[in-house]
């Protein structure tokens, strides 16, 4: 790492006066997209994407890629509603999420992908805040292990959201939207090209909504203006900045099983004085050169700062009639909740900085596509977080109100500096052997460091090491339609498997004396059918994740993990998704996995019990019909498997089915669109904690310049 240090880091660092991120350029469309994510979707209502580079960073036609991706178009995916990361991906085929009022809750293949694996125009959204979805117009997720080109992860996948940026092509658009419990908003995007070499944009969004669940509301703000510079003769650079609020009044029921029989799924138990507020801010550029036609170099800088603060009540207890709570413990408020509190002030800063060489080349007959980068990541987080015991008013579960005001927390429980800084470097090459047989392969070497200081015990740890992660893959193409594959890759997390960095300065907590890992084998077979209208795509994987991390108590030792053993998914997913005809579209993908401990040195009886929160079966089925001119109609099936709520398999919660529903007018300026969600009324848990929201709708209207 020395040639790190002594060449790329002062040019990296140079450039961070403007600290940034963005994107890539070009294809022979003029289209941008960051990463070079080309989206050749020349119909509006074929939702497929031909090529991709958030699995490989450069623009790689999607058969030759050799693992899974799903994709969510987030101008038709939003015509619902639909807002929130964790709901928007939680359709696709194994993917499962629970709500979480802190992050998205998210797994891929069973495993965790909330906060270090989600990614923003392929650099990594670290931090503990909701993610918003405002300024994204596209979302991928890469199944299975991704550390070969971004480093540290958990191991199931990760989510690369893709925003709005300017660009040469994009219309400038205007919407309102409306709908069901006060929800209201507006987008202003502003994409305008100045002259051949310069575009800028300015996007605006805003929507406060309030919740079917009594006294539970947010609002939500974003602004984020780009600019674009194309010197027509190889350099372009853009620069983006991000600002987003987030202001909500937290919903952290009990699970559904802890309450008593009757409870209305309408209920909530949020105090009056409760409140979550997420901000971040972040500052992205990206340069780049093309030498020739073969080569190029890129250099990506972003600052983020994300902050979340808190105080609401949590963990509700009821205690039964006869004096019990769930758990058997006594208690002495009987038929009544008591709820626990939490106070937090949470900030996490971070500056990334990548130079990435890309080029192509032969040897003999064997053409190469290679990519070349490093990196150098710095982190830190401060986290200032007090918890109490059970807070002292009981309050009916049928008909709750508060009568007094939540008092300011007296000591608190953890104020603790975390900083991380980890240098990568990393080579992948697709290489052609023939015009049937491809080889893609990549090797990363990252080497870490991490420290922790305690400000309440005045106790410090450190941290460092380092490891490779390997990717390869063997692509067999007998005709241009056809791409079989079969991989291998390999996944690290050096901080204990954890998305925050945070690790306890206690000297009896286990500190990763062997880093959490994963190794997934997948092989599958992408498809293009009918002349290129309908593609698929069919996965079999099996995938572990090695030296799991669990914390003995997370109400009271947030901060404290250990170790207790490896735990095994396995499965297959299948996608069809373009045209069926002249106006029949199609939009599907079903899941079936098996996600299970394989080893627990904690519990041994958990061993072959499935993992929580995770279901076997799940799928989702979208038709488009185009009836007549400008005008369009769509049906959307959702399924979701039954689950367990817990590591011991003694509750299992219910799968459902939601069907959705829109009717749409469209022409080349004008869009309108009706929308209803969960049309059957179906009433179903989409967490323990969290009902799915009853039939709802959405009126959306926009205007393109």
């Amino acid at each position: 790492m020395k040639l790190v240090n002594q060449l790329v880091l002062p040019c990296i660092l140079g450039s961070s006066a403007f600290i940034a991120y963005a994107q890539d350029r070009v294809n022979d469309n003029n289209d941008i997209e960051t990463m070079k994510v080309v989206a050749t979707i020349k119909d509006n209502n074929d939702q497929r994407i031909k090529k991709s580079s958030t699995a490989t960073k450069t623009s790689f036609d999607i058969k030759d890629i050799p693992q899974t991706i799903n994709s969510v178009n987030l101008e038709q995916q939003k015509i619902y509603g639909q807002n929130d990361l964790s709901v928007i991906v939680n359709k696709l085929p194994g993917v499962d999420t629970t709500y979480d009022m802190r992050d998205e809750g998210i797994k891929i293949r069973g495993f965790s992908a909330s906060s270090g694996d989600i990614y923003r125009d392929g650099v990594r959204a670290s931090g503990q805040v909701r993610q918003s979805t405002a300024n994204i117009e596209r979302i991928e997720v890469l199944k299975g292990p991704a550390s070969v080109l971004y480093g540290r992860g958990s191991g199931g996948g990760i989510i690369n959201m893709i925003s709005k940026q300017a660009n040469f092509d994009s219309p400038s658009t205007f919407s309102l939207r409306g709908g069901s419990w006060d929800k209201y908003g507006g987008m202003i995007d502003i994409n305008h090209v100045l002259n051949d070499k310069f575009a800028v944009r300015m996007t605006v969004d805003h929507q406060s909504e309030k919740s079917f669940r009594k006294g539970i509301k947010q609002r939500d703000t974003m602004v984020s203006p780009s600019v674009l510079y194309d010197n027509l003769e190889g350099f372009n650079w853009l620069v983006q900045y991000t600002n987003d609020k987030l202001w909500r009044k937290p919903d952290r029921a009990p699970a559904y099983y802890d309450l008593p029989k009757g409870v209305s799924i309408k209920t909530a138990y949020a105090h009056p004085d409760d409140y979550v507020k997420d901000n971040f801010n972040s500052l992205r550029s990206v340069m780049g050169y093309e030498f020739n036609h073969d080569w190029s170099i890129k250099l990506t800088n972003m600052y983020r700062k994300a902050n979340q603060n808190f105080d609401h009540l949590y963990a509700g207890n009821y205690c039964n009639l006869d004096g019990k709570l769930s758990n058997g413990n006594l208690c002495n408020y009987k038929g009544k909740l008591k709820f626990r509190r939490a106070w937090q002030e949470t900030s996490n800063k971070t500056l990334s900085n990548t130079v990435d060489l890309a080029g192509k080349f032969n040897t003999a007959n064997i053409a190469h596509d290679i990519l070349v980068g490093v990196e150098y990541n710095i982190e830190k987080r401060e986290p200032r977080l007090a918890l109490t015991s059970l807070y002292p008013e009981a309050i009916d579960p049928y008909h709750p109100h508060w009568s007094s005001k939540k008092p300011h927390y007296n000591k608190l429980s953890t104020k603790t500096n975390h900083k991380a800084t980890s240098k990568g470097l990393y080579w992948q090459d697709l290489i052609s052997l023939t015009q049937q047989w491809k080889l893609l392969a990549g090797l990363r070497y990252d080497n870490y460091e991490f420290a922790s200081n305690n400000k309440l015990n005045h106790q410090s740890r450190s941290y460092d090491g380092h490891t490779l992660s390997p990717r390869v893959g063997l692509i067999w193409q007998p005709i241009a339609s056809q791409s079989f594959y079969a991989s291998y890759s390999k996944n690290f997390a050096p901080y204990g498997g954890r998305g925050l960095i945070t690790i306890a300065t206690d000297s009896k907590t286990v500190y990763d004396d062997k880093p959490q890992y994963s190794r997934q084998y997948e092989i599958g077979v992408k498809s293009d059918w009918f002349n290129d209208k309908l593609s698929s795509q069919i996965a079999l994987y099996d995938l572990e994740l090695y030296n799991v991390r669990y914390q003995p108590d997370s109400v009271n030792d947030p901060y404290n993990w250990q170790v207790r053993g490896s735990d095994r998914s396995q499965g297959v997913e299948l996608s069809v998704i373009g045209q069926l005809s002249k106006n029949w579209y199609i939009n599907s993908g079903i899941g079936y996995q098996q996600a299970k401990v394989h080893k627990d040195k904690k519990t041994p009886a958990n061993e072959g019990k499935y993992l929580s929160n995770t279901a076997k079966h799940s799928g989702n089925l979208g038709v488009r019909y185009l009836p007549h001119e400008n005008w369009f109609t769509e049906v959307e099936f959702n399924y979701k498997g039954s689950m367990y709520n817990d590591d011991k398999n003694l509750v299992k919660r219910p799968g459902y089915g939601t069907w959705n529903a829109a009717i749409g007018y469209q022409t080349r300026s004008v869009d309108v669109t009706l929308a209803l969600t969960n049309l059957l009324g179906k009433e179903y848990w989409r967490s323990s904690s969290m009902p799915g929201t009853p039939r709802a709708f959405l009126l959306t209207a926009s205007y393109k310049l």
